[in-house]
């Protein structure tokens, strides 16, 4: 099943060289990078920085691999890695995700 696969990171730099990476072990077919604005609490502490949101289109079947990859990489202790499915779309498009990540 496609997926889109939703990361925060801490600067465009580290967005880029995680897609990299998933790109070239097949693990996702593309993604999207768009800087954000994120508040939360972090060890009792507010905190207000400016992120970098990846939406990276996949398939289900992929997730375990990305998450460990993911983790591997990142610099957060706790990264921000969920996913949602895709439930409608252009059927060439959710096609060529298929065929463009390892099976």
């Amino acid at each position: 099943m496609p997926i889109i696969c939703y990361l925060t990171t801490k600067d465009k730099e580290e967005a880029k060289k995680i897609i990299k990476t998933l790109l070239a072990e097949k693990l996702i077919a593309c993604a999207n990078i768009f800087p954000i604005e994120s508040l939360y609490t972090w060890e009792e502490k507010l905190c207000e920085e400016t992120e970098y949101a990846i939406f990276a289109k996949t398939t289900q079947e992929n997730y375990q691999k990305i998450e460990n990859t993911v983790k591997s990489l990142h610099s957060y202790q706790i990264p921000c890695i969920i996913t949602f499915p895709i439930t409608n779309g252009n059927q060439d498009f959710l096609t060529w995700i298929k065929t463009n990540v390892k099976k």
